[in-house]
């Protein structure tokens, strides 16, 4: 009970977010190594399809579609926004090209950072929290020393709290970026 919050939760969380970038860095190496970067290009359409796809969630949670099971549909969501966002990732790549598709991606980047401190550290941090207050409760600390044993953990859960106040508003962003992205492309390659 006594390891800190930190080094239980958002260690882990760190490490995950540095796999995220090593799997995009290491797709978009391969893809030039294996002189496939055309590949790469056209990554952006089925992680974008990806994307939208985990919506899905998000419908029923407001309760726009009754079906599915809200547990499964979560799951899908955080499996297809990692995949779709990992393919977008390495769709952009490295390359410099324009100010709009790096807006995006920089927003979508910021939104998939914000979904997971609201997956993997929210929920866990607060269970970490309380555990730590049953145990200084269960050793006959009185509650103004639990609550001083438990300070600086509960002033990093509560600045976590506010994760939704970025989640939504960023997505927004991000959602106007790449579709203004996705016109642009119809534009310039005249599909349109």
């Amino acid at each position: 009970m006594t390891t800190s919050l930190w080094r239980q939760h958002i260690l882990p969380f760190t490490v995950i977010l540095g796999l995220l970038a090593a799997v995009t860095v290491a797709g978009d190496f391969v893809l030039h190594r294996l002189g496939l970067v055309w590949v790469g290009r056209y990554l952006g359409i089925p992680g974008t399809i990806l994307i939208i796809g985990s919506l899905i969630y998000s419908l029923r949670k407001r309760k726009f579609i009754t079906s599915g099971n809200p547990k499964t549909l979560l799951q899908l969501h955080e499996f297809t926004a990692w995949l779709g966002s990992s393919m977008v990732l390495i769709h952009a790549g490295i390359h410099f090209n324009a100010i709009l598709p790096w807006l995006a991606t920089f927003a979508m980047g910021i939104n998939v950072v914000s979904g997971m401190v609201g997956k993997m550290l929210l929920d866990r941090s607060r269970r970490h929290v309380q555990g730590q207050r049953e145990h200084y409760n269960l050793r006959g600390l009185s509650r103004p020393e639990v609550e001083q044993a438990v300070f600086w953990n509960a002033v990093t859960l509560d600045a976590m709290t506010k994760w939704r106040k970025v989640h939504i508003p960023i997505f927004i962003a991000f959602s106007v970026l790449a579709v203004g992205h996705i016109i642009s492309i119809f534009l310039f390659w005249a599909w349109i």
